[in-house]
């Protein structure tokens, strides 16, 4: 289980936030000219800390003025709930049992970002992610916000992710440094470019480089279509 910390409204002003803004901006800017309102964050593996990072992306999404919507789509071990101490009734209520979507999302008591958490643990979640229903829910719900970011299951146990990356704009890979090999890597990238996904980034998470006062973690975020990308150092 990923230990979660939802530093960017807690220490906005340290390092670790100012990573996370500068993958907000370079999101912002990997699709111009084009909508880019519903994103796809996962990981190849487990615990590879896509939930933290989502959270916290949405925390400076909403900072910046967006007004956000922080999607749970994590049926099977939902967090986001967890996260910011919320009940979990949402998206599988609303698919599975008709519950208006509006009276499943809460505030977050950060301002500009709410939630709609993943409703209790699902039977069949690749059937209700996939489902027409899902894509209605999408749909109604994205004339309300400026970004829709949404948290799914990884990509290499099962195929939700998959699943639901052909209704969104682009989804952004977490890469867990050490303990995901490049092989894992590949097949999690030729999976979602068999779906048909529109592949914004990779964020290689959990970098130890040595430095002057010890270890510290980095956070890149490179597109598809550029050998570069910017890091910034998380203590």
């Amino acid at each position: 289980m990923e230990t979660i910390t939802l530093i960017a409204d807690r220490d906005a002003k340290s390092p670790v936030a100012e990573a996370y803004r500068t993958i907000r901006t370079n999101i912002q800017f990997s699709n111009i000219g084009q909508e880019l309102k519903t994103i796809i964050v996962t990981s190849a593996t487990p615990n590879e800390g896509k939930s933290t990072t989502i959270s916290n992306l949405a925390a400076v999404m909403a900072q910046a003025g967006h007004k956000v919507l922080l999607m749970d789509c994590d049926m099977r071990n939902p967090a986001q709930h967890k996260i910011f101490k919320m009940t979990n009734k949402g998206l599988s209520n609303c698919i599975s049992a008709n519950e208006a979507v509006q009276t499943l999302i809460q505030k977050t008591g950060i301002e500009n970002l709410e939630l709609l958490a993943s409703g209790p643990v699902a039977p069949n979640p690749s059937e209700l992610l996939g489902s027409h229903r899902m894509e209605q829910i999408l749909e109604q719900l994205k004339p309300d916000y400026d970004y829709i970011l949404i948290d799914t299951p990884p990509i290499m146990p099962v195929t939700d992710a998959a699943v639901l990356s052909g209704k969104v704009d682009g989804l952004v890979m977490i890469i867990s440094s050490g303990d995901v090999t490049p092989a894992v890597a590949k097949e999690a990238k030729q999976r979602l470019l068999q779906a048909g996904t529109h592949i914004l980034g990779v964020i290689l998470n959990k970098v130890e480089m040595a430095h002057t006062h010890g270890y510290g973690y980095y956070y890149y975020y490179g597109s598809e279509s550029t050998s570069g990308g910017d890091v910034r150092r998380q203590k």
